[in-house]
């Protein structure tokens, strides 16, 4: 099948990720949700011409109706499962078959009916009117999360459906684990249910200042030299973070993601500085061994996320030797001096990947161009920390961890990265394989250039046979055969 433009270019860019692909029909529909190890590997596979030859019949009529795609990176093949889950559930496309998850993780589940609810962890979603939180891909946190909320909002565990004062007799529950044993009335009905209330908003992830109270005590625990008790506090913290985050980001779907990216944005423009958030970043990075096949990736951003249709690639050209910071100004003068003779706009912030020395490179190339009004940050070799300032190394913005800025800045700069990553390798196999046409009595490099030309491209010419050879300019039957013998021999010997 011959794809579009618009598919191949996202093909070029898919990451070697964990994630989930959305496949859509020509009415943007989504007709198939998938989870990957790999997005890169798996979403290329459905275009391959031999799976269309060798695929099922259901397989081929998906691919058939396919008109778009769609990717969520995500970091772990768990998340990827729960997040195909949820999606396959939301969505209902046509060609999933059934989804069968639900016994795969624990969830947690409470019942609002019950006259003192209490939380438990199962496997399985039943509907008998009671609410689950999960499924959570890691058990250890969806027990951290329970236990953080029975000692916090003082909720019971014992079992009986509705304990009273004999119940109580054999528990202690309320001096070991801070029960508010409702039991005997210490707090009223509607007391305890507001308390189940706010327990299951805390695991809907609208409860983030109660993260906050929790890591308030584990530093006071450190504070008052308690070290054991400040150790388990911080176990438990780093357990119920994780609980509450994997919630949020298995319910991503394409709408939340741009709304994250938007968030991110917003965080990133106060974080710099800026008037208003950047509507396009473009970030550049630079991939060479010792200064040969040296290489310039320029990926973008629009509105927080990867626009493939704008990414460019760019060879050195006037530095020789390993000089990055000379790369990075050739790179930044080539891509903003042809913007402004296009009169296009230009991007709300410029990211260079390097940290200090690349920023001051990219800077001065600016200022040549009477560009030095633009936007620009280096990033540094921790994710986290962005230079503004040129002059200065020491002046740097560092992001919090859990960011929605920082989650906008990493996704750039992996894409950067693995543009840049994937250009080189591509360019130093191509002259590897080439580079057999050296070896070949009578191909100096004008006849070499000749039959690249002519072919088009090495695979071409190496499809040939002595003919096609013989009648490539400046070649013959006796060159012919003596390129045809090599290339054999190439093919035998890889």
């Amino acid at each position: 099948m011959n794809w579009p433009e618009s598919i191949r270019r996202k093909l070029d860019a898919l990451p070697d990720r964990p994630g989930v692909y959305l496949m859509r029909d020509r009415r943007g529909k989504i007709i198939y949700v998938g989870k990957a190890a790999s997005l890169r590997k798996r979403v290329r596979s459905y275009f391959r011409p031999s799976t269309m030859r060798r695929g099922d019949p259901k397989l081929r009529g998906l691919i058939r109706s396919i008109a778009d795609f769609d990717v969520l990176e995500l970091r772990t093949e768990a998340e990827a499962t729960l997040t195909e889950g949820n999606l396959i559930k939301e969505y209902r496309p046509r060609y999933n078959a059934l989804f069968k998850d639900d016994k795969r993780f624990l969830l947690l589940r409470v019942h609002p009916g019950e006259p003192y609810p209490r939380f438990d962890t199962c496997r399985i979603r039943r509907d008998d009117g009671a609410r689950y939180f999960g499924p959570y891909a890691s058990s250890s946190a969806a027990y951290a999360a329970k236990e953080f909320l029975e000692a916090r909002f003082g909720l019971r565990l014992c079992r009986p459906r509705v304990p009273d004062r004999e119940t109580y007799r054999h528990c202690h529950n309320d001096v070991i684990r801070r029960c508010s044993a409702p039991c005997i009335g210490r707090i009223t009905p509607e007391e305890y249910q507001r308390r189940v209330e706010e327990s299951c908003a805390f695991l809907r992830g609208e409860r983030p200042e109660l993260l906050r109270e929790l890591r308030a005590q584990m530093e006071a625990a450190a504070e008052g030299q308690h070290y054991e008790s400040a150790a388990a506090l911080r176990d438990l913290l780093k357990l119920v973070t994780r609980a509450v985050r994997e919630r949020a980001r298995v319910r991503r779907t394409p709408a939340l993601q741009e709304e994250t990216a938007r968030q991110g944005l917003r965080e990133l423009a106060v974080a710099l500085k800026l008037p208003h958030p950047p509507d396009v970043i473009e970030c550049f990075d630079i991939s060479n061994i010792s200064g040969t096949y040296a290489v310039a990736a320029l990926v973008a951003a629009v509105d927080g996320r990867p626009v493939p249709q704008r990414y460019r690639r760019f060879r050195i050209r006037t530095v020789e030797g390993a000089d990055d910071p000379r790369m990075m100004a050739e790179a930044v003068r080539r891509r903003y001096s042809r913007l402004a003779r296009e009169g296009s706009s230009m991007p709300g912030l410029v990211l260079v990947d390097g940290g200090i020395t690349q920023l001051r490179a990219a800077r001065r190339a600016l200022h040549e161009l009477d560009l030095g009004g633009l936007v620009v940050a280096g990033l540094a070799k921790r994710y986290e920390e962005l230079y503004t300032n040129a002059e200065s190394a020491a002046e740097t913005v560092r992001l919090p961890g859990d960011s929605a800025a920082l989650e906008v800045i990493r996704r750039i700069r992996d894409e950067a990265h693995r543009f840049a990553i994937a250009y080189h390798r591509r360019l130093r196999g191509r002259r590897i394989r080439e580079s057999v046409l050296d070896d070949i009595e009578g191909i100096g490099p004008r006849k070499k250039e000749q039959l690249l030309r002519h072919f088009g491209s090495f695979q071409r010419l190496k499809k040939a046979d002595e003919k096609e050879l013989a009648d490539a300019p400046g070649i013959g039957p006796h060159t012919a055969k003596l390129i045809r013998t090599e290339l054999e021999r190439l093919s035998r010997n890889p």
